[in-house]
This record gives C-alpha cells, structure tokens and sequence, in this order.
C-alpha cells in the first residue's frame, strides 16, 4: 500500500482507495469495482464526505429490520470484503446475521479468498461458497445463492450493489437494505431501505446503533420501521445535495478548504 502522509487533505479517500487497489492486487477486488469505488467517491463529495441526516435515518430503520428478522442475511462483495471486513463481521454478530459471498464477476478463487478474508476477521460461518440455488429471473452469477443463505433469508444487506439483484430480491419476497452512495441508482430506488452513505461511515455508526437498540422491544422496533418512508429519504438526499451545492456556488466553491 502506498505511503500516504497522515498530513495530506485527503487522507481518507486516498487509504481507502489504496484498500481497493490492494484488495485487486490480491484477488479479492474485481476491476470494475475500482471504478465503481470511483463513482462513489463522486458522490461521497456531493454530500460533503460527511453522513447526513437521512442517512442516520435510514441506518436506525436499518438496523431495526435486522434485529426484527428471523433470517438476516448481510451480502458480502469484493469492495465490502476490502474496506470493511472487520466491521462487517462486527456488525453481523450483533445483529445476528449470516454473511454471504456473492459476486457479479464471480470465480471460486475469488470466492474463496473473500471467505478467508471474512475469517481472519473473525466471521465463523460463511456462506456462497457452494451456492446450490438461484434467484429466479437473474441470468448474472449473482444470481447463486446460498439455501441457508440469501436464498432463506427475509432480511437481506445489501450494499454497493447490483440493481438487477435488488429488484430480484425484492420480488421474491425478501426485504432489502442497501448502501449506496448514489440516491439515484437502481439500487436506491429498488430497496425497502436505502442508506446514502460512505460504508466506511455506515456499517461503524450501524453497530453503535444496534448494540443501543437490541434493548428496545419488538415494538418499538417495529413502530421504527413503520413510520420509515425510503421515497423520502432519497428526496430528502437529494434535496441535501441541492442546498448544498447552491451554498457553495453562492459562496465560491474555489474558496473553500472542504473540497480540496
């Protein structure tokens, strides 16, 4: 991994990057997930880095749906497994989640090298390495899934995803939680929840968020859920975007230290 000074403005997005690129380096990471890291990162700046109010919404729905489940299941791709396989591990044990391997460029290799990385980070059990079903409708190999999986799953995280994944989810029946740095994805739109935010940001703040709310009753966790409206979160995101962006146009982006 490149040595990126501590002191440089962009830090962060420059190690996490270096974290994508090492993760393609060592098989993990396919190609085109440096270019859709990319593209997060294009968003990420329009929402000024930061997680925002809808966000922090929709990770308390989030979280509520996951501890509600009788099967939650949280979806595991190459980016995940690169940036956040701790956290992800993490946040799967105080939910009481499975963890699932599943890839649009899949190989075994590649399946079985995120498996490893999922175990060194803890994970007991890890699923889709021998998925012996498929989501009806989907031709991708995305489509595999695991039967204790994805495949029985009645709640299912899925983030940096596919949208041809999540509309197939979602008419099967399953309730889907996506993270997704764009309000605008078919993702976004397709899910029961959607979370605009980097997951470096969201999956740390989700199990802060969950290790609080496992002791909230079954009620109070469904009338969380309830009162969830995902159409007006990403207006809401997309709104935030909006008055952002006048601001700085306003006050003259070039003067300003947070986008440089």
């Amino acid at each position: 991994m490149a040595n990126i000074p501590k002191s440089h403005p962009r830090y962060w997005s420059l190690l996490y990057r270096e974290k994508i690129i090492e993760g393609m380096e060592k098989g993990i990471t396919a190609k085109a997930g440096l270019i859709a890291h990319g593209r997060g990162e294009a968003f990420d700046y329009l929402i000024g880095e930061k997680t925002i109010p809808p966000a922090e919404e929709a990770m308390k729905v989030a979280v509520a749906k996951l501890l509600l489940a009788k099967h939650p299941v949280i979806s595991v791709n190459g980016n995940v497994a690169a940036l956040v396989p701790k956290e992800t591990v993490e946040l799967a044990n105080v939910v009481g989640a499975k963890l699932e391997v599943n890839l649009f460029y899949r190989t075994e290799e590649r399946v079985r090298k995120i498996a490893e990385v999922l175990r060194e980070a803890g994970a007991k059990e890890v699923l889709g390495l021998k998925p012996t079903k498929r989501i009806p409708g989907l031709e991708s190999e995305r489509g595999k899934v695991d039967e204790e999986g994805i495949w029985k799953a009645d709640v299912v995280l899925v983030p940096l995803e596919d949208g041809d994944r999540t509309e197939a989810l979602v008419r099967m029946g399953k309730f889907v939680i996506t993270v997704d740095l764009n309000p605008l994805s078919r993702s976004a739109r397709m899910a029961h929840v959607t979370i605009v935010d980097n997951i470096i940001r969201a999956y740390p703040k989700m199990i802060e968020l969950a290790k609080e709310m496992k002791r909230l009753s079954r009620e109070k966790l469904e009338e969380i859920v309830k009162m969830y409206d995902n159409n007006r979160i990403l207006s809401e995101v997309l709104l935030y975007i909006r008055d952002r962006l006048t601001r700085l146009a306003e006050e003259g982006i070039w003067k300003r230290k947070e986008l440089s």
